[in-house]
């Protein structure tokens, strides 16, 4: 069935439930998760014991912004459009990530999803399924973070011609840039002094990134080159932990269907469209060992 005429079936009601928007429920997630992420900075801070531990878990609940940078692309985890704004900014901000750019380049991928040539996450991502060197820097996430600091620089510096940015928006990306690049520099002059930003930030970040790609990889990889949704995009079945600080995107086909959705109303929404869902994953160590088992009988 393709996506569309699913779409197309859903009667009004059930549409305008399915996309109603409440500033309680990512509140409350987001209190959680940055409450976490607190206490272990404080506790790596003070040198608690065990504190490598805490810093695992810091770098887990902080990669996974990322899930919550991407909703508030879509303007969906809270009612209030200035709260998915500032906690969108703020993400990025964190992640180093430019909110304004992420958004065109986000909904460039939904736009074209999965179709080589015009969806942007698949620049530089046609040998990551099929050959072990680039599998590995992939997941690394060298080459994301080298992608995101030439961006940075590049826009800094007046640069931001990607197709997907309108004309109209190319001075914000600019701007935002900037204002990015002069709070990473007051950041980088504070290791002078001490290295704890290192460890509450940097570090975290560097530890975190692997998951976070190979948490993503399976959200499209080794789907088909088509534009519906039911089978561009795959869903992830996981425990509920990951489902939390992820906020809901496992159900990545349901997203891509109506990214309208916000993350709470997608387990339901997950339930009506589940049998015509064609990639479906038992969890991220199936697909990540069936890469593994891919690569493998290619070399």
């Amino acid at each position: 069935m393709e996506h569309k005429a699913f779409l197309a079936s859903l009667d009004g009601d059930t549409a305008a439930a399915l996309t109603a928007r409440r500033d309680r429920p990512a509140l409350v997630r987001l209190a959680l998760q940055l409450g976490v992420i607190t206490a272990c900075a404080l506790w790596v801070a003070l040198g608690g014991p065990f504190w490598g531990v805490a810093l695992g878990v810091q770098a887990l609940f902080m990669i996974f912004l990322f899930t919550l940078e991407h909703e508030c692309t879509h303007k969906t985890p809270f009612e209030s459009e200035r709260l998915n704004d500032l906690v969108g900014r703020s993400c990025g901000v964190i992640l180093l990530i430019p909110f304004t750019w992420f958004r065109y380049f986000h909904l460039a991928h939904h736009r074209h999803t999965n179709i080589p040539g015009k969806d942007p996450e698949l620049q530089g991502d046609s040998q990551k399924y099929t050959h072990w060197g680039p599998f590995l820097l992939h997941v690394s996430g060298i080459p994301v973070w080298k992608s995101l600091l030439q961006h940075v620089f590049a826009a800094a510096s007046g640069r931001a011609e990607a197709v997907y940015l309108p004309q109209s928006v190319r001075p914000r990306v600019i701007h935002e840039a900037r204002w990015h690049l002069a709070l990473y520099a007051l950041a980088l002059l504070s290791l002078l002094w001490s290295p704890l930003l290192f460890w509450l930030w940097i570090a975290p970040l560097i530890i975190g990134q692997p998951v976070l790609r190979l948490y993503l990889m399976a959200e499209h990889g080794r789907c088909a080159f088509a534009a519906n949704m039911f089978d561009n995009t795959r869903t992830t079945y996981t425990h509920a932990l990951l489902r939390y600080i992820a906020w809901n995107m496992p159900y990545h086909t349901a997203h891509h269907v109506h990214p309208n959705v916000p993350f709470h109303a997608l387990p339901e929404f997950h339930a009506m469209i589940e049998k015509h869902v064609t990639h479906k994953s038992a969890s991220y160590t199936d697909f990540t060992s069936e890469t593994l088992r891919d690569l493998s009988s290619k070399t």
